[in-house]
């Protein structure tokens, strides 16, 4: 693959009719978007996805599922069926191998999401965890792969460890930042050439794209950075 179908735009604005706009701006620059909970949850989120399925684009459908088995199952049985590459779920053991039974023979990627990059050490034990993020990270790495999952979602601080420890899961790294750019409320982040020389698959990139002046030239200068470190 080359970069620029290694970066995901992250369509993260209040409506369809907002992401459309920014995909027509964006044009052939970008080929892969994710749709996450606010476009979803604001309505024609789904849709828009069928539709960009439909013009040959990929869609990463970034719900980060969590509940009991069988609703987690039932609701990737449905996602599966619009025809996206990937869909997020929380890297709890449980709930990502029923994420793979929904899934099925049909394509669908799931990604189990390790730690989210807006946390950090003390996070993680405010929250009751006796790991700090790296280790976390390690031992859900572990379990997504022994399950049989696709991929993990991971900050790009922990891409290095991953492939030292002979990881072969597909590496998808939020929190993906321009050098200079405003971290804003991530707290594990890295410019995208760093990510891809560490080893990871694909960055997902949001408002150092979709915040700009400019959002076409901005993703061309992130795809840029990106190639020259594969």
């Amino acid at each position: 693959m080359n970069a620029r179908d290694r970066l995901i735009v992250a369509l993260d604005v209040p409506t369809a009719e907002d992401a459309r706009a920014l995909v027509a701006r964006l044009g052939d620059s970008v080929t892969f978007y994710k749709i996450g909970m606010e476009l979803i949850y604001g309505g024609g989120g789904l849709a828009l996805a069928e539709r960009l399925i439909g013009e040959g684009r990929r869609v990463f459908i970034d719900l980060k599922l969590h509940d009991i088995p069988s609703t987690v199952e039932k609701a990737c049985a449905q996602i599966a069926r619009l025809g996206a590459t990937f869909l997020t779920v929380h890297a709890y053991p449980q709930t990502m191998r029923a994420a793979l039974a929904g899934a099925g023979g049909s394509g669908l990627r799931v990604l189990g999401v390790s730690v989210l990059t807006s946390a950090d050490d003390a996070d993680l034990a405010e929250a009751g965890y006796a790991f700090g993020a790296r280790a976390l990270v390690s031992r859900r790495a572990a379990q997504a792969e022994a399950i049989g999952l696709a991929g993990l979602v991971a900050s790009a601080a922990e891409v290095a460890g991953l492939r030292a420890e002979g990881r072969r899961l597909t590496l998808v790294c939020p929190g993906i930042r321009p050098a200079g750019g405003e971290a804003g409320d991530q707290k594990r982040v890295a410019t995208p050439g760093r990510a891809m020389a560490d080893g990871a698959d694909y960055l997902v990139v949001g408002r150092p794209i979709t915040g700009a002046l400019d959002p076409r030239a901005a993703a061309e200068a992130i795809v840029g950075e990106m190639g020259r470190k594969i």
